[in-house]
């Protein structure tokens, strides 16, 4: 029973999540990543400021320090001054800087999409080996950040890469001893074009320059907070917020908030009711006019005050094993929660007078089978209707009333076991977690309506967050990262297509 359920684990990742499958052995190790990349005497990179979102990709960048297997041994990067510290970009609609997007609501602002694909697919423009994980991408400034793992080298790394071409711009890479568990990588970085925040497996946040990959600082949470590594490691995505970092600790604190620049402290907030560290992310919100940042554990959710990292308010509600999702905002204080493993997915409403802060249950639904909930994904709320891929009669595409009320599934059409999804363009694009077939859905329907469907992947475990940025679909599986033209200009061209660019990995 025990080896079924793990079944039911852990994709995000992105986070997006944390994702599960059949433990992997070693004869399970992806092929060796070739190494013809890296050059010897690499140039610098490009600023992050370029206008091009699109650029031309210089040679690629290494940056390689020794570790132990959990904590980074490295000297303390030199203090720089103001004027040599990195400036964020104006982000535009298109970028997609952290997991779920810009907002952390899955829904990409992208427009001009196709809708009906032609009839032998889109055009892949660039694919790349990966290491087996379900880490999703960001995308800021036409540059493409990825956190990986190469097996062979023990080695985990921060690749960026430009979206244009799919040519590695530079890399940041440590010693690690990581074994796999239901994969590896599982973790989204964030970005706002100058800095990229990055957590490891082992639950060490790393913040590096994003024009060259060089090391800001870092702080490696089970010595600096106690925290407890996860069971399948670490599946939280850091939040970029202004000139702050926030992230989950478990340990003393629930959370801290953390100077962008130095890694300094913000604030933190006390662990009163010691929570441990779940493979949920942050989620920012306003309620009431006071901006929040919620976070769902293992007992429940809880709300701190944005400002001073005080906790205003903790919803009880027991989860079993891991919760992978974010607490999902319905508007007016209303919450979303669920996770796998027979979780009751509950709606909780959150409240204040004066100072006092309550969360109370609005509705709840049975345990799986007979109630629905979201194993790894948290849900997307479009248009007073919450969608997503439920337990319940497992991997079928699902619309929601706000209540948790089915309104109707993918029955008898598809069914998409733990794939990831995301709203763009007013479509629905969700990945079958098997097989890795992706299939474009009417977000504006009443009904399951399919616009069309290709198949990139080969599965199994496609697990991460497809991400939609400047025309261009990015999806992946535990081998390989493939970029797609999923343009409208794309799809009516007449050109004949170009075959792929298979991007060699060091």
């Amino acid at each position: 029973m025990f080896l079924k359920n793990i079944n039911s684990l852990l994709a995000s990742f992105a986070c997006i999540a944390v994702y599960a499958g059949c433990a992997k052995t070693a004869t399970d190790k992806p092929a060796a990543p070739d190494t013809s990349l890296v050059a010897t005497s690499p140039v610098a990179a490009p600023a992050a400021t370029s206008p091009s979102p699109i650029a031309a990709s210089p040679q690629v960048k290494d940056k390689a320090l020794a570790t132990t297997d959990n904590a980074t041994l490295t000297p303390a990067p030199h203090k720089r001054a103001p004027e040599e510290l990195p400036k964020p970009v104006a982000l535009t609609p298109e970028d997609w800087p952290q997991y779920r997007g810009a907002n952390r609501d899955g829904i990409s602002q992208a427009t001009g999409l196709a809708h009906k694909l032609p009839a032998d697919g889109p055009r892949i423009v660039w694919q790349t080996t990966v290491g087996q994980g379900y880490s999703a991408p960001s995308v800021v400034a036409g540059n493409v950040y990825l956190d990986d793992y190469d097996e062979k080298q023990d080695e985990w790394m921060v690749r960026c890469l430009a979206l244009a071409d799919g040519k590695e711009l530079w890399r940041y890479k440590v010693k690690k001893n990581i074994r796999p568990n239901h994969g590896i990588t599982r973790s989204a970085p964030a970005t706002d074009g100058a800095y990229v925040i990055s957590i490891d497996p082992k639950c060490e946040v790393h913040c590096l320059d994003a024009r060259n990959g060089e090391l800001l600082w870092k702080k490696f949470l089970p010595t600096d907070y106690g925290t407890q590594i996860p069971p399948w490691y670490n599946g939280q995505c850091p939040l970029i917020e202004g000139d702050r970092v926030v992230i989950a600790t478990g340990g003393r604190a629930v959370m801290t908030a953390l100077k962008k620049e130095t890694g300094e402290k913000i604030w933190e907030t006390e662990n009163k009711d010691e929570f441990l560290l779940s493979h949920s992310s942050i989620m920012p919100i306003e309620v009431d006019g006071v901006k929040q940042y919620t976070y769902t554990t293992l007992k429940g959710a809880v709300g701190v005050d944005a400002q001073s990292g005080k906790q205003l308010w903790y919803f009880p509600w027991k989860f079993n094993t891991a919760v992978c999702s974010m607490p999902l905002p319905l508007g007016g204080g209303k919450f979303l929660l669920t996770a796998g493993y027979h979780a009751q997915t509950v709606v909780c409403q959150v409240t204040h007078s004066g100072n006092e802060w309550t969360a109370k249950e609005v509705a709840s639904l049975p345990p799986p089978t007979a109630g629905w909930n979201s194993e790894v994904h948290t849900p997307i709320f479009y248009k007073d209707r919450i969608y997503g891929i439920g337990k319940k009669q497992r991997g079928l595409w699902t619309c929601l009333d706000q209540q948790g009320k089915e309104l109707w599934t993918s029955d008898h059409h598809a069914a998409f076991e733990l794939g990831g999804y995301v709203l763009a363009d007013g479509m629905f694009i969700v990945v079958e977690g098997t097989t890795g077939t992706v299939r474009l859905l009417n977000a504006n329907a009443d009904h399951y309506e399919e616009l069309g469907s290709f198949q990139l992947l080969t599965g199994p475990d496609a697990w991460a967050p497809p991400v939609v940025s400047h025309g261009r679909l990015l999806v992946r599986d535990m081998a390989k990262l493939i970029c797609v033209d999923i343009s409208a200009d794309a799809a009516n061209s007449t050109t004949p297509k170009t075959a792929a660019v298979t991007v060699p990995v060091k």
